[in-house]
Parts: structure tokens; sequence; C-alpha cells
């Protein structure tokens, strides 16, 4: 399993209440696990507009 660290993170009550509702919802174990998914998403959204198909590096996921 890769090893996590920790971050801070300043968010608005209202995107937390989101998160919780995820959570209380059991769509989601916990927050970290939300946001983790959230920026897999976009890191691998807006890493890709940058590079063609041949030129993507290796750590984007596909």
């Amino acid at each position: 399993m890769t090893k996590m660290r920790i971050i801070s993170v300043q968010m608005p009550q209202n995107l937390i209440n989101a998160m919780d509702q995820l959570v209380k919802r059991g769509i989601y174990p916990n927050r970290s696990e939300i946001i983790r998914a959230a920026l897999r998403d976009f890191l691998k959204r807006e890493l890709q507009m940058d590079f063609n198909d041949e030129e993507l590096p290796e750590y984007i996921i596909r």
C-alpha cells in the first residue's frame, strides 16, 4: 500500500457538510477517501489536456 502523508486543507463548511452526507450514506468510508477520489479525477482530467496519448507521463491513470 502507498504510504499516506497528512496535508492540511481549508474548505468551506458547506463542502464539509456535503462530504459528511456521503460518509453518512455509506458511499465513502471517510472524508479523506472523498478528497482522494476527487483529486484523482481532477488530475487525470487536467493533465490529459496537456499531453496527447503518446506523450502521457506514466503516472497518468488511463
